[in-house]
């Protein structure tokens, strides 16, 4: 399912790119002349995507832990995890698939491995849709709880937000289902592309919106309290940079699986196309290395969730602790303390009580 020269798959094939010993080296191209090639190792490339999934898994699951973070903006954040949870899962899905074909160990008719394939590329192709919308919805939210922050209850509902979460999941099912039907027409790579295009500039417009109002507020506070005017200037730069980052990161990581895309519709036999052609597994690698980013950005901030997590993760460790025991817990008798006992003497009498326990075995429990 390789993208080189005429288009023949949306997604590409992963093993496009030579799999040994990672290299950033001249390649030749049909001339003779050389171009820059990078070779990402598979191990590097599934590694990424199980840091990804395990992190976006996190989200998920302490966003549907805490009843608190049930609000529209929350909901948001979570289908993001979990679109970037089917990105990195549906990229190591097909790696794992052509590793398998290519040794040997996954036999079967050339019918169904394509059948397979084109599976896939709708959960990767819809996964990404999804994941590029999530984060153009994000924007509007806060968009929304800054420029309507008194009406912002009554124009973001939780029912609404639903609404939006849905209409977004079968709208990119759907696209994603026909741009895999029709890859080989120029015009679906131009949509997606023009897509990407899309949300950037939403982002863009929203995000430098809510900075310009920030350093309003800031400036309004400074005269209001008589400050030093470097006071809003530091805060000015910071949220600048602060923007920078967010969409220089969004840019690098997306940016160059969608000029791939524009340039397998203008120039697919140019010699400089095919260069960049050959580096498309590194295009990939970068939107996996954004499915690890988001969370850092849009989730692990919020202190509430950073909370729940920490529960998430010590329900989890004592869940296993108690397994790998094999269910024989010991339970230790509660002492009572008493009024003017030391706490040298409490800590003592635990020890001694836990000595005796011990002594009776593993696995009784004290009635």
């Amino acid at each position: 399912m390789p993208i080189h020269g005429a288009p023949r798959k949306l997604l590409g094939s992963l093993n496009s790119t030579p799999t040994a010993t990672p290299k950033l080296g001249l390649a030749a191209n049909h001339t003779g002349a050389p171009c820059l090639e990078v070779s990402i190792p598979d191990g590097l490339f599934l590694s990424l995507g199980l840091v990804s999934l395990v992190e976006n898994v996190l989200v998920v699951a302490a966003i549907a832990k805490n009843r608190n973070l049930h609000s529209p903006m929350y909901c948001f954040i979570c289908c993001l995890a979990l679109s970037d949870l089917l990105v990195s899962g549906s990229n190591m899905l097909e790696m794992a698939v052509v590793l398998l074909l290519e040794g040997g160990a996954l036999a079967t008719r050339a019918s169904v491995v394509q059948q397979l394939h084109n599976t896939i590329d709708v959960l990767t192709c819809s996964s990404m849709l999804c994941s590029l919308c999530f984060l153009g919805a994000i924007a509007v939210d806060r968009h929304i709880s800054i420029f309507y922050a008194l009406r912002y209850h009554s124009i973001m509902t939780l029912p609404r937000a639903q609404r939006v979460i849905a209409a977004i999941w079968v709208a990119s099912i759907l696209s994603s289902t026909l741009f895999i039907t029709y890859y080989d027409h120029a015009a679906v790579l131009l949509c997606l592309v023009v897509f990407f295009l899309a949300m950037l500039v939403l982002m863009a417009v929203l995000y430098v919106h809510m900075l310009a109002r920030a350093c309003q507020h800031a400036q309004g506070i400074t005269r209001l309290h008589k400050r030093q005017p470097p006071a809003h200037q530091g805060f000015g730069l910071r949220g600048a940079a602060t923007l920078t980052i967010l969409l220089g990161i969004f840019f690098l990581c997306w940016g160059p699986f969608f000029l791939h895309l524009k340039l397998v519709v203008f120039c697919p036999q140019h010699l400089t196309c095919s260069c960049i052609f050959k580096n498309f597994k590194v295009f990939l690698t970068l939107i996996i290395c954004n499915t690890i980013i988001d969370p850092l950005i849009y989730a692990f901030r919020s202190q509430e969730l950073r909370r729940t997590l920490k529960e998430v993760l010590t329900c989890a460790l004592v869940s296993w602790d108690m397994k790998s025991l094999g269910g024989n817990v010991l339970l230790l008798p509660q002492q009572p303390q008493e009024k003017g006992l030391s706490t040298a003497m409490q800590q003592l009498l635990q020890q001694e009580v836990k000595s005796v326990s011990q002594a009776k075995g593993p696995g009784l429990q004290e009635p």
